[in-house]
């Protein structure tokens, strides 16, 4: 069996933003876990991740992967990015490239870039999402409700939701589908693939 602590994630470009991450989302669950009432063996339930991994997250010891970080906001009924919320801002804001929290597959053939900022609950969250050539990223079922619109900027995507026959976009096109059912995202092109992805809620909660 393979050691679920090496499933790690990679955040930013920045050591200040993969620093501090960790403290970020483990402050966050346990503010979440504790405001719903759930111990930790409820919440080990309830999200399929283990006891073990949720203490390691809450004292920031562990970034766990991303498909993690969505079976716990699933469980928690949160919007992903309320697990790495770190302040509120106002007004304008430039999110520069050089400081961007991305998400690493363990691999390395998968990011997720945030586009918008980590300040509150919200219903829509925007992010740039990249895919080596002939890469497959499974992701699992979200809230209830939660839609995903894609659209391809460059190469090739098939998606696949639930037990719909796959979706196959070439550049420009642009799907729309409901995200609370087990979903995939592959590239069968030779090149990179990239996409921005909006994910819609039905309500912001958290």
């Amino acid at each position: 069996m393979a050691d679920p602590f090496s499933n790690v994630i990679q955040i930013g470009e920045s050591d200040e933003a993969a620093n501090e991450l960790p403290q970020v989302l483990g402050r966050n669950l346990r503010r979440l876990r504790t405001r719903q009432g759930h111990s930790l063996e409820r919440l080990a339930k309830l999200s399929g991740v283990s006891r073990a991994m949720l203490s390691q997250i809450e004292t920031g010891m562990s970034a766990p992967s991303i498909n993690l970080l969505w079976k716990i906001a699933t469980a928690l009924g949160v919007p992903f990015a309320t697990l790495l919320d770190s302040q509120k801002v106002q007004g304008t804001v430039v999110l520069r490239r050089q400081h961007a929290k991305i998400l690493t597959s363990v691999d390395g053939k998968f990011t997720s870039r945030a586009l918008f900022p980590f300040d509150a609950e919200r219903k829509v969250e925007f992010y740039e999402l990249r895919f080596a050539a002939g890469h497959t990223e499974n992701a699992e079922a979200h809230a209830a409700g939660t839609i995903e619109n894609i659209i391809l900027a460059k190469g090739q995507l098939e998606i696949r939701a639930g037990q719909e026959a796959p979706h196959h976009l070439s550049e420009g096109d642009a799907i729309l589908f409901e995200a609370d059912v087990p979903h995939s995202y592959g590239n069968p092109g030779g090149s990179e693939a990239i996409a921005y992805l909006v994910m819609t809620y039905v309500e912001a909660v958290g």
